[in-house]
């Protein structure tokens, strides 16, 4: 799953995408927009000889999606690739079952690491297997698919992974305000470029949420009876 050379984009799959898969805004008006609406477009993988009919309405595959889908097992958490080559969309979704999907974090921005432009990850990050001190980037992946190159590196200090030198940028791309979280899927083999994808919608991505509200709520009330 190395980062084709292709115009191409990230898609995280979420509930309900068998429905359809919407092209990101950027990707779409650099190179498809003008393109026939409804003509039967070509979606072919790595995995298989097969070539799919699918349709596009507007920026969202529809008819023909929900079919590749179930031929190459796609769940939710999944991360396909788009690769645009003419009329022909290649999705590297074959790679999907051989990435760790086993890890997720709660990032906070802060005027602190927006202004230094580095995040530190949980300490636990150590454990996930996607993840290395050889790494040297990772990529950011919004919930459009569209993605950010951030370096990555180990503070032997802190004995911790930090994002850095994109960090800022991905935050001010998506209007994060201070205070505002993310709950970031690690996808990656070991290997190749970690993608972290921003997800809520994963039983362990909802867990950290509640964890972290119900933390705050709990020290507030304690606060109020001291």
């Amino acid at each position: 799953m190395e980062t084709p050379r292709e115009p191409h984009f990230f898609k995280p799959l979420l509930p309900g995408f068998q429905s359809g898969v919407e092209i990101p805004l950027d990707f779409y008006s650099k190179h498809i927009q003008g393109a026939e609406i409804n003509k039967p477009w070509k979606l072919r993988s790595d995995a298989s000889d097969q070539i799919w009919e699918v349709i596009r309405e507007g920026r969202t595959l529809t008819k023909g999606w929900k079919e590749f889908t179930e031929a190459h097992d796609l769940r939710i958490g999944d991360i396909v690739i788009f690769k645009h080559e003419g009329d022909m969309e290649e999705a590297d979704a074959d790679d999907a079952p051989t990435f760790s999907y086993d890890y997720c974090f709660l990032a906070e921005v802060t005027a602190t690491n927006q202004k230094d432009d580095k995040m530190f990850l949980p300490v636990e990050a150590m454990w996930c297997g996607a993840l290395n001190q050889q790494c040297k980037e990772v990529k950011l992946v919004n919930k459009e698919g569209k993605s950010w190159t951030a370096s990555f590196g180990f503070s032997e200090s802190d004995g911790a992974y930090y994002i850095s030198r994109g960090w800022r940028k991905f935050c001010r791309d998506n209007r994060c305000t201070n205070g505002a979280l993310f709950v970031f899927n690690v996808v990656g083999d070991g290997t190749t470029t970690p993608l972290l994808c921003v997800c809520t919608e994963r039983k362990e991505c909802t867990e950290l949420l509640i964890n972290h509200f119900s933390r705050i709520d709990g020290s507030i009330a304690s606060t109020s009876r001291n």
